[in-house]
């Protein structure tokens, strides 16, 4: 009976494992494909310019992969050594978000100022040459969330001139 369980849960660890590096792998495909096709679309802030989407994507992608690997070959192999790598890399992911969320809580007045203040560089940019992207993406948010600006409409005027919004 004891037999049968242990061989079942070594098979349901190598499922689930398989699945997290499969998902992995989907996420590392969706962050290259972003990165080439989009380019610059989805740069999160203008003082940290490799901080995209398609490079965060990439970086999660591939911590699910290394993650999920590790787990579905210990797993299958019953390999203490990869199953102890996979435990420490899930111990070290876990305290890792613990940490952040702690820090995003602690310093919350601070972001939310560096975040107002990116995305106001970002939008003195809007109507710069191979920023289409941004432009794009400003239009998305503002006819989205119906709103303009960041804090307000007058946030437009030192980039469109005095008076003026775009449509």
């Amino acid at each position: 009976m004891a037999r049968g369980c242990l061989c079942c849960l070594k098979y349901t660890m190598f499922l689930f494992n398989l699945i997290f590096w499969l998902c992995g792998c989907g996420l590392l495909g969706v962050g290259i494909w972003l990165s080439v096709s989009q380019g610059n679309f989805a740069t999160f802030s203008p003082s940290f310019p490799s901080l995209s989407a398609a490079n965060l994507v990439i970086a999660i992608g591939t911590i699910v992969m290394v993650t999920g690997f590790l787990g579905c070959l210990g797993a299958i192999k019953e390999n203490k050594c990869l199953l102890l790598s996979f435990f420490i890399v899930l111990l070290i992911i876990l305290l890792a978000e613990l940490i952040l969320i702690i820090l995003f809580f602690v310093y919350m007045d601070k972001v939310n100022e560096n975040a107002k203040q990116d995305l106001k560089e970002g939008l003195l940019l809007y109507n710069t040459e191979n920023n289409v992207g941004l432009k794009n993406a400003w239009n998305i948010i503002q006819a989205e969330m119906r709103c303009c600006g960041v804090t307000d409409y007058t946030d437009w005027y030192p980039v469109l001139g005095e008076n003026t919004v775009p449509d």
